[in-house]
């Protein structure tokens, strides 16, 4: 599904923030051109066969990580810039028009020289969208991402952590979408592991999970454990970022808990400090933080078997 498809995208801008390159106008200028000259000759590539699709998927997609890695500062500006009401990017749309509407609704945010350079991004983007547009309507399958995971996963993130340096999420008084109050100790306390999903409405990568965290708040339901998602749109109870999630949330299927809180709050300051999403936390009966937080989407293996183990590690602690 394209939606899986453009979740490595996004998830790779978030998770490169700070590694963007910091080499001299002109090493970016060579580099540029020799990206340019690939990215051709990707897409005059003509696979026979379903592994030749697949090799070919998989290396436009490297190029679309690379073209917004490069820049990935002016790219997370864009991201974080998306307009609340803009309508999600569904399956079958371009992604590449996805970010030409997003950067021309920020564009006074920046300079000449940084529209032409991200518009220019946007474009080969989508160029590149159309062929593996066609790609997947070729050879059914070629899309779907490598079994051992991709960029959405750090390597050492998510390892366990003693309980002694355990960290307390943060309390809140809150309210779900349907507006009943939701208090965190009571919440935790009543699971065995609460999986705390943040994400937003207008993030790909975020949207395109949330079938996976439905299936995951079934599967742990039997043993006590629960998923809550909280959207960073609808905090302060924002009535039509409530409806669009909401929208969003039964389109998907979910059935799981998603609140809001004060934004002023520690609950919500401690949201306002996230620089990247999706991001999920994993915390115990007692409310305290397990390892470390989850950077980008759970459907990877490599994340997902983080995510087990973190689940496994906080029922362990609230049966101690």
């Amino acid at each position: 599904m394209k939606t899986k498809k453009i979740l490595s995208l996004l998830t790779a801008l978030l998770l490169i923030l700070n590694l963007a390159a910091c080499g001299t106008n002109k090493e970016k200028k060579n580099t540029g051109g020799i990206k340019k000259a690939e990215i051709t000759a990707l897409m005059a590539t003509d696979p026979g066969t379903k592994d030749e699709a697949t090799e070919l998927h998989q290396k436009l997609m490297e190029q679309e990580n690379a073209i917004l890695s490069e820049n990935s500062a002016l790219w997370e500006k864009v991201f974080l810039s998306a307009d609340k009401g803009m309508a999600m990017n569904e399956d079958g749309g371009n992604y590449g028009d996805f970010l030409l509407k997003t950067i021309e609704g920020a564009k006074d945010k920046f300079n000449a020289d940084e529209l032409k350079l991200l518009n220019e991004g946007a474009e080969q983007i989508r160029e590149i969208e159309g062929k593996l547009t066609i790609l997947e309507q070729k050879f059914p399958g070629c899309g779907k991402k490598p079994s051992d995971g991709d960029m959405n996963v750090p390597a050492d993130n998510g390892k366990p952590i003693a309980s002694g340096d355990l960290m307390k999420f943060p309390a809140f008084d809150g309210k779900d979408l349907d507006g009943n109050e939701v208090k965190s100790n009571t919440l935790f306390a009543g699971n065995t592991v609460t999986v705390v999903n943040f994400w937003f409405t207008t993030c790909s990568p975020c949207v395109s999970e949330l079938a996976e965290l439905e299936a995951l708040n079934k599967q742990h339901a039997e043993k006590g454990g629960a998923v809550v998602g909280i959207n960073s749109f609808t905090l302060d109870g924002d009535k039509a970022a409530i409806d669009e999630a909401k929208d969003i949330l039964t389109k998907k299927g979910v059935s799981y808990k998603n609140l809001w809180f004060d934004s002023k709050g520690e609950a919500g300051k401690f949201t306002s400090g996230l620089y990247s999403y999706p991001t999920t936390y994993v915390v115990d009966k007692n409310g305290n933080i397990v390892g470390e937080p989850i950077v980008g989407s759970i459907t990877a293996k490599k994340q997902a078997e983080t995510l087990q183990k973190l689940i496994d590690q906080a029922i362990a602690n609230s049966k101690s």
